[in-house]
């Protein structure tokens, strides 16, 4: 059935129960005693308070994007890849994805846990067969056909079915918890609580290990029935030397019982199936969250108060069992719906996940694509998803042991909450006006928690955190090899760089420049020919490729309609191409405009992209048919108007040559331009394109000053003003018959790039004929400074 037509029908509660049963976890009964051992009372209430600075800001983050967006089927990975983009999204939402498979099989694991009391009991009871004793060894003896059932019933009746039998599971797991907090001890009644004791006294009354406190014999009789729980052992008098005990690190018991505090996200992945995700996703999750956080601190208190520091240390026994009201069966069943609840939770929302990767058109395979993103039935249950996730928690059911596997899965967590507070604050920097939510964090909030997960990463397990970072990467890779035309910026991303970009301009022109004597290019360049002749566009990403900022403008003669707006987006598109393919870091842009002149008073007025005023012109001919050079000639007063350096570039079809030699023209009248020409030549030669090149100067004097001129020369070089050596200058005399041009044709025919200076006056005598007769000469820049330049 068409996915668009897709019944959704459930409201806040399933969020709600599916993240609170995922809380409220197999960890709670099997390792929060030990946490409350490990490190006392004030040390587990710091364990919860870490752990929810993780969770309380994910949960705010969960609630704010889900109240501004569309929460489609997927959750999390949806909210992700929809931020971040296609690329990134399915990078974390496989990851994401892959841990909510294998926390399946974690669940059924331990679920499996649940039975260990009676199969001991029914060990000692009976006379069995060695393989049925075999058998009652292995877990998988409870795992594998549990997680066959649990199959069945999504499989079979789907989210409808699972989540009523959350409903079940959920009010039998409180059940247990009330029986918790209403046991009594003995322990409890001798011994005087102290809360500030971070880590406990290890000393007791005379007394062996906490007992039952019952009104009647017969009920404590029914505790002591042999073995049906693991007995603690009995604890030493105060009379007696206690045994030393190996001290565990406050951040090797958070990595132990940190799942405790996961899940709250759980429920986001039924997006799909409700029918206000604006308002279930939010209200569910942080009601879940701060809930959780309550029952963990008051079961922290009632650990304290009713059982020794070594009977909750010892991992061996459920302690929780011997604490509670008819604990012996209730905390096993609990134990069960915990972990069973936990595990239709991964098993609702993972292949969810998965389907939602799979729509998205992202993976390698297009057949197994399709496959996977199939539903069936009117609720488009993921059925294909669902058979690929149980195949997963199946391999991982039968490897047995998952401690090392958890800590990855918690790796993979922490990075999708992470993602999701750096979603949220980057949303908040970025001020999109179409971000409205009508729930808000704070970015501070969002910030924080972004920084504690990912720091808690490295403090939990540093190298279980590279290996969950480098899964990452190479997922990221193999994503961006088959989907190449997805690899596009994600809005939220786009926003943030306006922002900085903004803020970064306006600091800029608000702040007091202090005057350097060192230049540096701010080039722009204009040129209708760009897709004719690249020498303008290789010139400049060469100056502004790391000494300097250039912006090209191409321009698009006509008026300003739809036919040349079209026009215009089209080159600008090949242009950025082009610029990508070059790897060049200069600005594209078109402007159209019915004028050179108009056109040139529009460039000149551009604000710099850098933060720097624009201080360069860059114009372009072309010596075989200079037919813009008129236009240049007849615009360059209107140019100095703003007191631009100009470079006026005659391109040949010889191009830049073997990008080996630049040579500088320099004359007596070049007295302001020389320092700009030697300037823009180094920073030419400073590109690898140019990395065999040399420079070599040409001064022409005459032959009166020739010397002087010289050794003027000389000086610079020995000062370091003039960074070239001596043998690289040649000066030549110059004979009045002789026309300087000559001179050069003669000495730079072979030159890649030859540079030669023009003054103001010159050009406005002479006009045209200053660049005219260089046709045998390679590329030719002809450069006109507003002031001298300094070299230091």
């Amino acid at each position: 059935m068409n996915r668009g037509n897709k019944q959704r029908k459930f409201g806040t509660a399933p969020v709600f129960f599916t993240a609170i049963s995922t809380i409220l976890g197999a960890v709670m009964f099997l390792r929060f005693g030990f946490a409350v051992g490990s490190v006392g009372f004030l040390g587990t209430l710091g364990l919860i308070l870490i752990g929810h600075a993780v969770t309380i800001p994910t949960a705010m983050a969960i609630a704010e994007i889900s109240t501004n967006q569309k929460v489609e089927g997927g959750g999390e990975y949806y909210i992700i890849s929809r931020s971040f983009g296609l690329v990134i999204g399915a990078s974390i939402g496989i990851a994401l994805y892959f841990s909510q498979a294998i926390s399946v099989a974690f669940y059924i694991i331990a679920f499996a846990e649940a039975f260990s009391s009676l199969f001991d009991f029914l060990r000692q009871t009976y006379d069995m067969h060695p393989i049925l004793l075999w058998l009652l060894d292995k877990k998988q003896t409870v795992s594998i056909p549990a997680l066959f059932i649990l199959t069945a019933i999504v499989l079979i009746k789907g989210a409808d079915l699972g989540v009523k039998a959350l409903y079940v599971v959920v009010v039998t797991l409180f059940i247990a918890l009330a029986a918790f907090f209403v046991g009594q001890t003995d322990y409890a009644e001798k011994q005087s609580f102290d809360p500030i004791a971070t880590v406990y006294n290890t000393e007791v009354v005379n007394d062996t290990t906490l007992v039952k406190k019952s009104n009647t014999p017969e009920k404590e009789d029914t505790l002591n029935i042999v073995n049906e729980l693991p007995v603690l052992e009995p604890r030493q008098t105060s009379s007696s030397p206690s045994q030393p005990q190996t001290p565990i690190s406050f951040f090797v018991v958070f990595a132990i019982i940190f799942p405790a505090f996961t899940g709250m996200t759980a429920g986001v992945g039924l997006s799909g199936d409700l029918r206000k995700p604006s308002r279930s996703i939010p209200l569910g999750t942080v009601a879940a969250t701060l809930t959780g956080m309550l029952i963990y601190v008051l079961i922290a208190y009632k650990l304290a108060i009713s059982a020794s520091p070594a009977d909750l240390a010892n991992t061996d026994s459920l302690v929780m069992a011997q604490i509670a009201w008819q604990g012996w069966w209730l905390i096993p069943v609990g134990l069960a719906a915990a972990t069973i609840s936990s595990a239709i939770g991964s098993i609702l929302v993972a292949p969810r996940t998965l389907q939602a990767i799979a729509r998205d058109r992202v993976l390698p395979s297009r057949g197994i694509t399709y496959w996977i993103s199939r539903g069936r039935g009117k609720n488009d249950e993921p059925f294909n998803a669902t058979v690929i996730t149980v195949v997963i928690a199946l391999v991982f059911v039968l490897m047995g042991g998952l401690d090392a596997v958890a800590e990855i899965i918690s790796m993979f967590f922490m990075v999708t909450y992470g993602s999701l507070c750096l979603i949220s604050f980057l949303q908040h920097f970025a001020a999109d006006p179409s971000y409205r939510p009508t729930f808000r964090s704070r970015w501070y909030i969002s910030l924080f928690g972004a920084m504690a997960c990912f720091g808690l990463m490295f403090f939990m397990n540093a190298a279980y955190a590279f290996f969950a970072l480098l899964m990452m990467v190479g997922f990221y890779l193999v994503a961006s090899h088959y989907n190449p035309d997805k690899k596009n910026i994600a809005v939220i991303f786009q926003g943030v760089i306006f922002q900085v970009s903004r803020q970064l301009q306006v600091f800029l022109q608000k702040a007091e420049k202090e005057k350097t004597v060192s230049w540096r290019p701010s080039a722009i360049c204009i040129s209708e020919t760009s897709f004719e002749r690249m020498a303008a566009f290789d010139l400049l990403r060469w100056i502004s490729q790391k000494y300097g900022f250039g912006t090209y403008i191409h321009k698009i003669n006509g008026y300003l309609s739809k036919t040349t707006n079209q026009q215009a987006r089209s080159s600008k598109e090949r242009l950025i191409k082009m610029a990508e393919a070059s790897k060049s870091n200069i600005y594209i842009d078109t402007l159209i405009s019915p004028s050179y002149t108009s056109a040139i008073a529009q460039v000149i007025q551009l604000p710099g992209i850098s933060g720097t005023e624009n201080n360069l012109l860059l114009l372009e001919f072309s010596k075989l048919r200079p037919g813009n050079i008129s236009d240049i000639v007849d615009n360059f007063k209107l140019v100095k108007s703003v007191d631009f350096d100009v470079v006026i570039l005659g391109s040949s079809e010889r191009g830049y040559g073997l990008k080996k030699s630049i040579h500088i023209w320099i004359t007596s009248n070049d007295y302001e331009n020389a320092n700009l020409m030697i300037l823009l030549a180094y920073i030419i030669l400073g590109h690898k394109e140019w990395r065999k090149g040399h420079i070599k100067i040409f001064a022409i004097y005459s032959e009166e000053t020739c010397d002087q001129e010289r050794q003027r020369l000389y000086e610079l070089i020995e000062a370091g003003q003039l960074p070239i050596s001596p043998k690289n200058i040649e000066v030549i005399p110059r004979k009045q018959a002789i026309d300087q041009r000559t001179i050069i044709k003669e000495k730079s025919r072979d030159a890649d790039l030859t540079i030669i200076g023009f003054r103001d006056e010159v050009l406005k005598h002479e006009g045209i004929s200053v660049f005219e007769d260089y046709e045998v000469i390679g590329n030719t820049m002809f450069v006109n400074a507003s002031e001298q330049k300094v070299i230091k």
